[in-house]
């Protein structure tokens, strides 16, 4: 045979198949175009020397990572397709008298054209874009970034040594399947599987059990500690529950169908379902990829825009004053020192300080057995522990926070106010007692107490605990100090206020503020410890963290959208071409078209859209666990979570009813004959 007979050959087999191919193609190109930006981004100078662009980049990094395994997965899954709808055409070629090597060299061909031209055309399209994906990160962390447009050297080679692995993993596999099979098993490939599949009901009973339980750990977990460590945990539940559900689940759904007479003996049910229960156990593979894919994209895209659109009140919590100053020095007059220490350097600026906080307190981690808190160091440092019994207290007394609130109240000895974070329900005994000390009457406070915002940075829930004195307060003090040591707490004075001046000032005062505080310290006292806290000096990083996550919450969505397209394209293409027959025989025996538009309409609406009600209710159990995560971020909002989530459903469901209806066109229009192969 000539030289070119073979590429030739390879070309037009993609032509022909061009409703099949040129999907494929353009989901590679596209995940080389978005492998490219994101690998651009990881590597871009200009984004690393952005306030808090190196904490951008890490995130983006593990973006590649996750977009790299994505890509290999889909492209392996959609290239499945291929073969399958080509095996008939290798079969009537091998029968021909073309050997198995001779199909190979067909294969390897077209492998080497679509990479070819998936790898170039999308690293051009990537390059293109990657300017504009940087500008973007840009503004989201609120930065400036150049205008002049660079190539990078290490997302190219990353990119393209990436996907020539995966195109040449794809190819082996492609020779393997071609290989083992025999030239009449080719022939008839698409009618491999077309046995009815038998209800499998003990599978069908464990999905729904695995979905219960993951279900149950989602709205039964109430402290975020233990929501992160189950997160993941319920994920693999869920997943594992919806492949069983979708492919063991659904036939048993169809069986009951066609137990149900009144029903399915309709000319649109009994096509639909008797279609559908033949190919179920395969067809519900790829719906419950579908159901996983619009789960995770949902997550992802409501809990990271949740994130930053709440970015600046968040920031608030964790920073409640533009000014916050926490010092220790075993002196009884250094409250007095420190707010005269500030005094000084607000003095030199000629700044005066607004809405001013002042108070002392002691935080202490303790572990609650009920109505008792233990310091015990053998307790709370077992690796066994549970993590939702673990609270970070902060004691202050009555003086302190009647001065700090504005209040007037009053407390007995043997009594004590009570404020719990991250719950809307209080503390729930009548009494607290401590270890090696006395018990208190409680009296829940229901009035948030403006912190130093240290609580919205601990990962453990918090108690403000108000005693009645400073006596009382040094007596929990001596009892942790006697069971911890050198690892004991300090008693602190904390002062923090607002300023009306320039940020770039507020931060100059901070390193004033250091230096008034270091410099009025003797150099032989030990027992000082100065922190100051400048809000406007952590914003940029502050930002940065959350813009990170909602870049990478994007990025993944599109991935995870176009993979669920994909899907969801070629099953019906696929169906489609293997339908067509059929409703050829039903059209000849009478059946109008009218009634084969009707029955499709039917087998689509019952198929596809099982997976974005499955979603949505993933996505309503998964809200809860969602809420708790999103505390230890610092996330209080509720209100803004469910105006997120809900949005980001509803714009999902018109964009996947799109899809929908673009995907039932295209299977009537072959089922019908209307298009040509």
């Amino acid at each position: 045979m000539r030289l070119g007979f073979y590429p030739k050959l390879a070309l037009t087999g993609i032509m022909k198949n061009k409703k099949t191919y040129f999907p494929y193609i353009l989901t590679s190109l596209g995940m080389v175009m978005m492998l490219y930006i994101v690998s651009f981004l990881t590597y871009s100078e200009s984004v690393r020397a952005m306030p808090g662009g190196v904490s951008v980049a890490g995130f983006l990094g593990l973006g590649c990572f996750v977009i790299g395994i994505f890509s290999t997965i889909l492209l392996f899954y959609t290239n499945s397709f291929l073969i399958r709808r080509r095996k008939k055409e290798f079969g009537l070629y091998n029968i021909l008298g073309m050997g198995k090597r001779n199909l190979a060299r067909i294969l390897i061909w077209e492998t080497l054209m679509i990479a070819a031209f998936s790898i170039l055309a999308g690293l051009g399209c990537g390059i293109l874009f990657s300017k504009i994906a940087e500008l973007v990160v840009a503004n989201i962390l609120n930065s400036d970034v150049g205008f002049a447009f660079e190539i990078s050297g290490s997302a190219l080679e990353m990119t393209v040594c990436w996907f020539a692995a995966i195109f040449l993993l794809i190819l082996l596999n492609a020779l393997r399947q071609i290989h083992l099979a025999k030239p009449i098993e080719l022939m008839h490939s698409e009618a491999v599987g077309e046995k009815a599949p038998k209800a499998n009901w003990i599978l069908a009973f464990f999905g729904v059990l695995l979905l219960g339980g993951a279900y149950w750990l989602a709205i039964s977990i109430q402290n975020p500690v233990d929501a992160m460590l189950w997160f993941f945990v319920a994920v693999i539940m869920v997943i594992l529950a919806t492949y069983l559900l979708f492919i063991a689940g659904s036939v048993a759904f169809c069986r009951i169908l066609q137990k149900k007479k009144g029903y399915y003996y309709k000319t649109n049910h009994f096509i639909s379902i008797s279609s559908m229960v033949y190919r179920m156990k395969r067809n519900g593979a790829g719906l419950a990829s579908i159901c996983i894919l619009s789960t995770m994209v949902l997550v992802m895209i409501s809990s990271t825009s949740c994130l930053y659109i709440g970015r600046e009140a968040t920031m608030r919590e964790r920073y409640p004053k533009n000014m916050m100053i926490e010092a220790q020095k075993d002196t009884e007059t250094f409250e007095e020192e420190l707010q005269q220490s500030a005094k000084r350097v607000l003095d030199r600026y000629h700044v005066t300080p607004e809405n001013e906080k002042a108070y002392r307190y002691l935080s202490v981690g303790a572990f609650m057995e009920g109505s008792k808190a233990i310091f015990s160091r053998d307790k709370v440092e077992n690796m066994n522990v549970d993590y939702s019994k673990i609270y970070q207290c902060f004691f202050l007394p009555l003086s302190d926070y009647n001065q700090m609130m504005g209040t007037d109240e009053t407390l007995a000895s043997d009594e004590a106010f009570i404020y719990k974070t991250r719950s809307d329900e209080g503390y729930a005994y009548d009494s607290i007692s401590f270890e090696n000390g006395k018990t208190y009457r409680v009296r829940n406070l229901k009035e948030k107490i403006v912190g130093s915002g240290i609580d919205v940075a601990s990962v453990f829930s918090s108690y403000f605990i108000v005693l009645p004195d400073m006596e009382a307060v040094e007596e929990i003090y001596q009892i942790q100090a006697d069971i911890y040591g050198e690892n004991r707490s300090e008693i602190r004075s904390y002062y923090g206020f607002d300023l009306s001046c320039d940020e770039a000032v507020q931060i100059e005062m901070r390193d004033a503020f250091y230096s008034e505080f270091i410099g009025a310290v003797d150099a032989e006292n030990s027992g000082i410890y100065v922190n100051v806290e400048c809000a406007a000096a952590e914003r940029n990083d502050f930002y940065a963290l959350y813009g990170g996550f909602f870049c990478l919450g994007i990025i993944l969505g599109i991935v995870f959208i176009c993979g669920a397209v994909l899907i969801m394209y070629y099953k019906q293409i696929i169906e489609g071409y293997e339908d067509q027959s059929r409703f050829e025989i039903l059209q000849k025996v009478g059946m109008t078209k009218r009634e084969i538009k009707k029955s499709i309409n039917s087998q689509i609406l019952t198929v596809f859209f099982m997976p974005l009600l499955l979603a949505g209710l993933h996505m309503a159990f998964a809200f809860p666990l969602i809420e708790k995560m999103l505390l230890l971020f610092g996330v209080v909002n509720t209100k803004l979570l469910v105006f997120v989530t809900l949005g980001s459903y509803g714009v999902f469901a018109v964009f996947y009813i799109l899809v929908y209806l673009a995907t039932s066109r295209a299977y009537y229009g072959i089922v019908s004959g209307k298009t040509s192969e």
